[in-house]
């Protein structure tokens, strides 16, 4: 059974980097691989825990503030699945910091039933992927005026079973939950290519500026709320799945680990580079996603 154990916790971020000075935002940090994620990047430098349910945040910041002894653990209401949050979010956050290193884009939805956000967008493609797109291009400059910078994006493995369906973005003329989820997981996968393939000479001072993309092991989290069956299943196995606390490793990992200073566009699991689907490959698919984000969103991205 320990070998078993130790098997299932998979790659462990072995870096003892500090990020003294630095700022780092996580979304969905107050709950599940987030939560961990935003624990383990206290104990080395300033975090802003980046969730929709403040009450939640405090709690899950005051727990971290008591544990690491920091208390630059900062709590802001961020709701992806609104535009208008995400843009009040970010005019704040840029209103009052001066800097940004780390974008953790970790916040994510999965098995909803058919149902829209605030902007009409289809919910896990609205969460999942629009919402992130928004936020990353309206932190960019930031990001690049304090290069070194990193952008992390949570995929996941399900990206496998995706499709870029520009056809019915929506959902509107067939919808099945567990796919919704897989589209959105791809997207996560294209925009990190088709961002790190921008991003490549635009730092400012030489400074490396790096966006990659992981899976971060099946783990037992809040995630599968909308499921019954899938909550059931999660229980039953739960000696198979992952700790929220292992399931952060590869997202620290990607954020702070040393040897990833100029690696950017690539996708991780374990703590390590990992195998991307065709799909997740096509720069065609990439450079449509990110004219279509756009579009959807009003916003000009060049």
């Amino acid at each position: 059974p320990l070998f078993c154990r130790r098997y299932v916790a998979g790659g462990q971020c072995k870096s003892a980097a500090r990020l003294e000075g630095k700022v780092a935002i996580i979304t969905g940090a107050n709950t599940g691989i987030g939560k961990e994620t935003a624990r383990d990047l206290a104990r080395r430098g300033k975090v802003i825990v980046a969730c929709r349910d403040i009450a939640k945040g405090e709690a899950a910041a005051s727990e971290i503030r008591a544990e690491t002894g920091n208390q630059q653990v900062i709590v802001k209401k961020l709701d992806l699945a609104d535009t208008k949050s995400i843009r009040e979010f970010a005019e704040k956050f840029l209103a009052e910091e001066k800097e940004l290193h780390i974008l953790i884009n970790n916040a994510g939805v999965m098995l909803c039933p058919h149902s829209k956000t605030a902007d009409g967008f289809e919910m896990h493609l609205g969460v999942n992927h629009l919402g992130h797109f928004l936020l990353t291009f309206l932190l960019l400059e930031c990001l690049k005026q304090s290069a070194p910078a990193r952008i992390v994006n949570v995929s996941s493995l399900a990206h496998h079973g995706g499709r870029i369906r520009f056809h019915d973005l929506h959902g509107e003329k067939s919808y099945n939950r567990g796919l919704a989820y897989c589209h959105s997981k791809l997207a996560n996968v294209l925009f990190t290519r088709e961002l790190a393939r921008r991003l490549q000479g635009k730092s400012q001072r030489g400074a490396e500026f790096t966006a990659n993309a992981l899976h971060p092991g099946s783990v037992h989290s809040e995630l599968v709320r909308h499921s019954f069956v899938m909550t059931c299943l999660w229980k039953i196995f739960s000696f198979f799945l992952k700790t929220p606390q292992e399931g952060a490793q590869t997202s620290v990992y990607c954020a702070v680990a040393e040897e990833l200073d100029s690696v950017t566009g690539q996708y991780f699991s374990d703590c390590q580079p990992a195998y991307v689907s065709p799909r997740g490959r096509d720069d065609e698919t990439a450079k449509k996603l990110w004219s279509v984000s756009c579009e959807l969103l009003g916003i000009q991205w060049d």
